[in-house]
């Protein structure tokens, strides 16, 4: 099983949305849940392109609310890298073809 762990720059987007969305109190553990299927599937999310090339996401807790990761194999590793609203004009949604 693979282990799934935040980049600093991930936990730093996840702050900034809970403060700007005003978002509850178990975010961060809501946000955990929707990783724990990382362990088992890492490649279960969409690859993106672009910039954002070898890198994957998934959605959670809510819809609107994308974790950008990377699988590093030959550490079996997940590595979310960033926290992004979907629906906001700068989201990593714009990279995926």
């Amino acid at each position: 099983m693979a282990s799934v762990e935040l980049a600093l720059s991930a936990v730093e987007d996840l702050d900034t949305l809970i403060r700007v969305h005003s978002l509850p109190v178990n975010t961060r553990a809501r946000v955990m849940r929707s990783l724990h299927a990382l362990e088992r599937f890492p490649l279960m999310g969409p690859a993106l392109a672009g910039r954002w090339q070898g890198l994957r996401f998934i959605l959670g807790p809510w819809r609107w609310l994308l974790l950008v990761y990377v699988h590093i194999e030959a550490e079996d590793r997940v590595v979310v890298v960033a926290v992004q609203d979907s629906r906001s004009s700068t989201a990593v949604t714009a990279a995926r073809h």
